[in-house]
């Protein structure tokens, strides 16, 4: 496994990242912020990112897609991390795509994959109940009446849930929580779940998602029945490789802005750069980001290349990223002094989008118990 981009890879991180310093700035998040925009990514912002072939990456060639691969799509993520640009990408063009891609039958491949691709719907995938991470503790129900399967139950912290127009949602057929036996996936129309927009501190799009008696048909289980928790690790897994390498790219631009600050700010008549004690820190703060460079390209080829232990390096690149975000956003705004946490200063933004991405999907600790249970530990 070679941990380098290929050219068509290079290619697209440098297309994103133009793309991102140019047209998505750490101001046109601000500006969606500020004037309270209700799904917090811009339509147009979107279409430029799907004529730009990005929602259609993980999709096959025969449904209009580019089948570009894992590493492609979280080359632009990275970029994209780096401006904190708002958009479905992650939750559509990862998530939705991946499952579709993987666990859909022809029918639903051709009904969804092609609007996902042209961008005339957004996914989301609805799979935890409560704070804490574990896909095995699903309550929410599925109950079998003739030809549907009636819902009922909560969905918490749906990435983009907020605007999606398809919920992939986990329900529980059978069995009791805990167990990842008994678990099946839905994909539901928006407008029969009662969705609550979620307030976080890093602003992004998230959701509260209720469901009541809500009727789907057996026509809408996404894969096999009773099935469905082997698959949501499978799209899990994926997940958290591309939010890991989101995570990287805003950890790279946490640390950049803070490397120009402490170049700049004079204390003493002296840059503050030149104070060997942050000199160490910023040491230290390089060297853990190339450490998770690592875990994330690691993550990427190995997801490319069908590696048997995707589990592990998906849950390596999650748990490396969650730490080195944490670390760098803390150690940038310590070191920004005061100004750090102001609103007027972009790098508290990083911080409050730390330490919501550590929790999406399982946290560091959540990751650290489930390598070492994958490694017999």
């Amino acid at each position: 496994m070679k941990l380098i981009l290929n050219e068509e890879e290079l290619y697209l991180k440098e297309t994103a990242k133009n793309f991102a310093e140019n047209s998505t700035p750490v101001n046109h998040f601000r500006s969606l912020r500020d004037n309270d925009d209700p799904q917090l990514w811009s339509e147009d912002i979107w279409k430029e990112m799907v004529a730009l072939g990005w929602s259609s990456i993980l999709i096959p060639e025969e449904y209009g897609g580019s089948d570009f691969g894992l590493t492609g799509i979280c080359a632009i993520l990275q970029e994209c991390g780096k401006t904190l640009a708002p958009s479905p990408l992650f939750a559509t063009g990862v998530l939705g795509a991946y499952a579709l891609t993987h666990f859909g039958n022809d029918a639903q491949k051709s009904e969804y994959l092609p609007k996902i691709a042209s961008g005339d719907i957004t996914t989301a995938v609805a799979v935890d109940e409560s704070n804490h991470h574990n896909p095995s503790l699903t309550e929410t129900s599925a109950v079998q009446d003739g030809e549907n399967f009636i819902l009922n139950g909560k969905k918490t912290l749906v990435v983009d849930g907020a605007s999606a127009d398809i919920i992939i949602v986990l329900a529980r057929t059978s069995g009791n929580p805990g167990e990842n036996t008994g678990l099946t996936m839905f994909l539901v129309d928006k407008k029969d779940l009662e969705i609550k927009k979620l307030s976080m501190a890093d602003s992004r799009n998230y959701a509260n998602i209720y469901l009541d008696n809500v009727t789907v048909s057996k026509n809408n289980i996404l894969g096999d029945i009773e099935a469905g928790g082997d698959s949501m690790d499978s799209l899990l897994d994926v997940g958290r490789i591309a939010m890991a390498a989101e995570m990287l790219g805003s950890t790279e631009a946490a640390f950049e802005t803070t490397l120009n600050y402490l170049k700049e700010r004079k204390q003493f008549g002296v840059e503050i750069g030149s104070f060997q004690a942050l000199q160490h820190r910023a040491a230290q703060m390089f060297c853990e980001i190339e450490l998770t460079k690592s875990a994330v390209m690691g993550a990427t080829k190995g997801a490319d290349e069908n590696s048997n232990d995707l589990q592990r390096l998906a849950s390596l690149s999650k748990s490396i990223a969650g730490d080195t975000f944490h670390l760098v956003s803390n150690e940038s705004v310590q070191m920004h002094g005061g100004i750090g946490v102001t609103d007027e200063y972009d790098i508290g933004f990083y911080l409050k989008r730390a330490r919501v991405c550590e929790q999406i999907f399982g946290s560091s600790n959540f990751h650290k118990e489930r390598y070492a249970n994958l490694s017999g530990f």
